[in-house]
């Protein structure tokens, strides 16, 4: 999954950065509101964590510019404004969740967990089932009928994380990519192949159909 963090304090920006990738999160980092504002409009991330006090504009404004144009990423506000008239403001606005400064680092994985699984329209729970699979998103582990606890790598855990918030549908390698790989990165669509084969090896062979020419459908493992 593919956020977009807007933070301009360079030292808590560097930490959630870290914290989020170490999560299997593709983190892009941007200070500055109207550079956030572009690329809230032009990528297609997953969520975008927001931070109301930006240099340019100001995080209100972004995200009221954002729902007016009909971009619909999930918002997850982080302000060191405690005044509930605010909040109120900012929920007003279009945000999905606010989070107040300062704040664990667990609470907000925790936040931008459910939300993720809120926009694909499942309920928030210790894992994350599809497919007759179940996806330990803290350990990194897939477990099944007949298939015990089974370690991922952090690319195979994102692609399989992607896969079963949209089983059923197909999925391009451009598509797979943009939402893997961060803004910056090269993306190299054959290393989503080899990845794929690693994940029909430990979850099974069929759990992944590939259409030729069109992408990959999750299927999820046979029972």
């Amino acid at each position: 999954m593919r956020l977009l963090l807007v933070e301009d304090t360079v030292e808590l920006a560097d930490s959630l950065c870290a914290v989020l990738k170490d999560a299997g999160y593709a983190v892009d980092w941007r200070a500055d509101g109207r550079d956030a504002l572009i690329l809230g409009e032009q990528e297609p991330y997953d969520l975008c964590i927001l931070d109301l006090g930006l240099p340019g504009m100001d995080g209100l404004e972004i995200l009221t510019r954002w729902r007016a144009a009909g971009v619909a990423l999930p918002v997850l506000i982080l302000t060191a404004r405690s005044n509930w008239s605010e909040r109120v403001e900012g929920l007003r606005a279009g945000a999905d969740d606010y989070l107040i400064k300062p704040f664990h680092s667990e609470e907000l994985l925790l936040r931008v967990q459910a939300l993720l699984r809120r926009s694909h329209g499942r309920q928030p729970q210790a894992l994350l089932q599809a497919g007759g699979l179940a996806l330990d998103e803290s350990k990194q582990q897939v477990s099944g009928a007949g298939l015990d606890a089974v370690q991922l790598s952090a690319t195979e855990f994102k692609l399989l994380r992607y896969f079963m918030l949209h089983t059923g549908q197909l999925l391009s390698k451009t598509r797979l990519s943009e939402h893997l790989y961060e803004y910056e990165s090269e993306r190299d669509s054959n290393v989503i192949e080899v990845q794929i084969n690693h994940l029909r090896h430990k979850v099974g062979r069929d759990s992944i159909q590939t259409r030729r020419g069109q992408g990959y459908i999750f299927c999820g493992r046979a029972q």
